[in-house]
């Protein structure tokens, strides 16, 4: 059936109407803050204490805009007649926000959980050089980070935890049946002293045992 002619106007001409009868909403943007989506991707902050300065953020970065300096440092054995470690120290860990392109890619290669999405996004500057923050602003930011979400009541069980649920359950049970054995060993020892009986796994003293054939 060939289309009515007009209707395509008619159509435009009521949606234009509908649109004319809603009220306006207007962000009242800076007043109100913006309600934003829990995994929007804002800024990028820095948990230092678990950065080991593997390089596998700077590295893995597509536009280089990930800047880290260290220097190693010597610990002392831990014990007597022990080697020496040496381990990574952070001197300077800053991003580019200019170059950045929110791939969020050092981010999923971290492999200790040392940068996490923020929902921060009022960080604009007049000066595109003032763009790179060090680790103390990235540090700042780290406490804007939202909590994960909670996990789905029918997803499977990390397997953390449950090797850790195992091996305490695993414990349980052997601090029971200990227990129980002391527990039995009690009863048995009670009931051969109410007999005048060795308990099992005792031994008579000679001078009970003269003791009790002379009482016979």
């Amino acid at each position: 059936m060939p289309p009515v002619p007009g209707s395509g106007l008619a159509k435009g001409l009521a949606v234009t109407l509908r649109t004319m009868t809603k009220k306006t909403v207007t962000a009242q943007y800076p007043d109100v803050q913006p309600e934003l989506p829990p995994r929007s991707r804002g800024v990028i902050g820095l948990f230092e204490e678990n950065c080991t300065v593997c390089m596998l953020c700077a590295r893995e970065c597509p536009d280089w805009c990930i800047y880290i300096d260290s220097h190693k440092e010597t610990l002392p054995a831990a014990a007597p007649g022990g080697r020496e470690r040496s381990r990574n120290v952070l001197d300077r860990f800053a991003i580019d926000f200019a170059l950045c392109m929110y791939c969020g890619i050092c981010i999923e290669v971290c492999p200790f959980d040392a940068l996490f999405w923020s929902p921060e996004f009022e960080y604009a500057e007049t000066d595109i050089h003032e763009l790179t923050h060090e680790r103390d602003k990235l540090r700042e930011w780290m406490w804007t980070v939202p909590a994960p979400p909670a996990l789905d009541p029918a997803a499977e069980e990390p397997k953390e935890i449950a090797a850790a649920r195992k091996a305490a359950d695993k414990l349980e049970a052997a601090e029971q049946a200990a227990q129980a054995a002391q527990a039995e060993q009690a009863a048995q020892t009670g009931q051969a002293a109410q007999t005048g009986q060795t308990a099992p796994g005792e031994q008579s003293h000679p001078r009970n045992q003269q003791e009790q054939e002379g009482e016979a």
